[in-house]
C-alpha cells in the first residue's frame, strides 16, 4: 500500500485548508485510517480517525469541532477538512493506515502504513 498525502500549505489564522490522503495498491475497505502531526520540538500526536467500513470518525480534543475527517469510496481517498486554523496547527501532518482497523487508533504504533509528510503553516 502506498499512501500519497496532499493539499499542506500556507493559511492565515482562521483560515481553512483540506488535506488528502488516496491510496494505492490495496483499497481502505477495513482499514482505519488516521491523521497525525508533529510540531517542531513536540512528539507526533493523534489527530482525527476514521474507520473505513463503519464511517466511524473520531477527533483530537484539540481539534474536534474543527476539522472534520471523511472518506470517498470511489476514489479511495480519505480527507480532512481543517476549518478555523490556529498557528498552533501548524505542524507536519501525516496519513496513516491501520489495515487491520485494531482498538488503538490514536496510537502511532497501530499504524503499518505511512504517508510522506505535509507541512501546514497557519500565521497569525
Amino acid at each position: 500500500v502506498q499512501l500519497q498525502a496532499s493539499g499542506g500549505g500556507l493559511v492565515q489564522a482562521r483560515g481553512s485548508l483540506t488535506l488528502s490522503c488516496a491510496a494505492s495498491g490495496r483499497t481502505f475497505s477495513s482499514a482505519t485510517v488516521g491523521w497525525f502531526r508533529q510540531a517542531p520540538g513536540l512528539e507526533r500526536e493523534f489527530v482525527a480517525a476514521i474507520r473505513w467500513r463503519a464511517d466511524t470518525t473520531y477527533y483530537a480534543a484539540s481539534v474536534k469541532g474543527r476539522f472534520t475527517i471523511s472518506r470517498d469510496n470511489a476514489k479511495n481517498t480519505v480527507y480532512l477538512q481543517m476549518n478555523s486554523l490556529e498557528p498552533e496547527d501548524t505542524a507536519v501532518y501525516y496519513c496513516a493506515a491501520d489495515s487491520s482497523g485494531g482498538y488503538y487508533y490514536t496510537q502511532s504504533y497501530e499504524y503499518d502504513y505511512w504517508g510522506q509528510e505535509t507541512l501546514v503553516t497557519v500565521s497569525s
